[in-house]
């Protein structure tokens, strides 16, 4: 019995011997691919890099070869009708609404009118906001000023002494509600206190401002009281310039140049260089042709027999005298900046029974 179990004993032993063999093999040819791999990858990528950097692909094949992927190159067809975009490098950023007010140094050129509009606000505001350096008067700006730009539309008001909420909103016909609510104004609203000397935004703030403007002068007969100045002597065969009642451009340009019609503004500014030709808008006597002391400098003015009136001002010269007999087109004066102006250009006024009109609906 004994030998038989010994006997059973020797093949069981050879079997393990023979799969422990075998595992050796495999384990060692697992390796041995292991490290091939590790050894071998490395030099195939960069036998790959070069292969592919060596490719020809157009004319943007060699502008970088950190490129993940050459793309194939295109050849536009110039034959064929395209649109091209061009790629915007930086962001633009969106314009957002100001809370604070910020200061503007007036330069040549500048006008109450392009000022506002520059600044998305009404001229009427900019004038209210700026009482102090313009005294309500539009042509009174000059080179050099600091005038102060109200974030919104309405009144800049400095608070003074006694003064509440609801006396100041009713003065500039505002809304309390919205003197509080004003981020600009910083305001506790369940305990809003204001201290003198503050300034505080009057949102939808108005007031009425005077108006600085040359009187309208007529030689009778057209519905208009009958004024003319003291040293105006109407010549012979006037009668003969009556207006046709159709105005032309009393300049060569027809696009302005400043201020355009405002309420504080009742006229409109035509760009027109130092020294160009001004025309009467139609025929009519000279009421006037001479300096005027409030700002419009040397001002020639047309009464057209009809009920209209027209008036020239900032010329550098003048063509005609008072009580003279013009015909439409004629040349009246030259275009310049004397007066209170920040550069030539000819302020255009249309009249009509002694009121304003706005000039653009009676121009051509």
């Amino acid at each position: 019995m004994e030998n038989s179990s010994q006997e059973n004993k020797q093949p069981e032993k050879k079997t393990q011997g023979h799969q422990l063999w075998i595992s050796w093999v495999v384990t060692a040819v697992l390796v041995a691919i292991l490290v091939s791999v590790l050894y071998w990858q490395p030099i195939l990528a960069r036998q790959l890099d070069e292969q592919s950097s060596a490719v020809a692909i157009g004319p943007a094949a060699d502008v970088s070869t950190e490129a993940l992927a050459n793309m194939p190159y295109f050849k536009i067809n110039e034959a064929e009708t395209y649109l091209l975009r061009r790629p915007e490098t930086q962001t633009i950023a969106p314009t957002r609404p100001r809370s604070e007010p910020v200061e503007y140094t007036v330069e040549s050129g500048d006008a109450i009118f392009s000022i506002a509009s520059k600044y998305n606000i009404t001229p009427e505001s900019l004038l209210w906001s700026n009482y102090d350096v313009l005294k309500d008067d539009p042509h009174s700006i000059r080179p050099g000023q600091v005038l102060t730009i109200p974030p919104t539309d309405g009144i800049l008001y400095e608070w003074e002494e006694g003064d509440t909420v609801e006396t100041v909103a009713a003065e500039f016909e505002a809304n309390v509600d919205d003197i509080l609510s004003w981020s600009g104004n910083q305001l506790d609203l369940t305990n809003p206190e204001i201290e003198t000397g503050d300034v505080v935004m009057i949102p939808g703030g108005q007031r009425e401002f005077q108006q600085w403007v040359v009187p309208t002068y007529s030689v009778g007969g057209d519905g208009v009281l009958s004024s003319l100045p003291s040293n105006c002597v109407l010549t012979d065969n006037t009668a003969y310039y009556y207006g046709t009642g159709f105005l032309i451009w009393p300049a060569a340009n027809h696009y302005l140049s400043g201020n355009d019609y405002w309420s504080g503004h009742l006229a409109i500014d035509i760009a027109a260089g130092t020294g160009a030709p001004i025309y009467a808008s139609d025929s009519g006597i000279v009421t006037f042709a001479g300096w005027n002391s409030n700002g419009y400098g040397y001002v020639v003015m047309v009464d057209h027999l009809n009920g209209y009136s027209t008036l020239y001002a900032h010329l550098s010269q003048i063509a005609v005298s008072c009580g003279s007999g013009v015909y439409q087109g004629q040349v009246l004066g030259y275009a310049g900046s004397t007066g209170n102006s920040t550069g030539p250009h000819l302020h255009y006024e249309v009249r009509y029974l002694g009121g304003f009109l706005n000039p653009w609906t009676v121009l051509p």
